[in-house]
């Protein structure tokens, strides 16, 4: 795998739903390709229903983007623990995804509309 990072604006109107609800949408997501992985979509905070997501102590580390913080969705079926990921100071060439954030697929469903 290459580890090559690119992030280009996401074409169209994003949506993410969780729990029954939906807990952001925009026009103005970024896609982000790392090497062979899938490509992800990141929502920009002011995009996201923040009063669904609470911060947790989970975090990571990636190599080529930096230190991961983590959210779990608040869902009326319960949370959804670490669903959510953001990097607040990304390693230097990736910028751009600075505060954004992403949803992981398999615990919230991704739209394009």
């Amino acid at each position: 795998m290459t580890n090559k990072i690119t992030i280009s604006p996401a074409s169209g109107t994003w949506v993410i739903r969780a729990g029954g609800a939906v807990i952001a949408e925009s026009a103005k997501a970024l896609e982000l390709r790392e090497g062979d992985y899938p490509a992800m979509i990141y929502f920009p905070r002011d995009d996201v229903a923040m009063a669904f997501l609470e911060a947790t102590d989970h975090s990571t580390v990636c190599p080529y983007k930096g230190d991961a913080s983590y959210f779990s969705i608040i869902a009326k079926s319960g949370p959804i623990e670490n669903a959510v990921w953001s990097y607040e100071k990304p390693i230097a060439g990736i910028e751009d995804i600075a505060g954004y954030l992403a949803f992981y697929p398999d615990r919230t469903t991704l739209e394009q509309v």
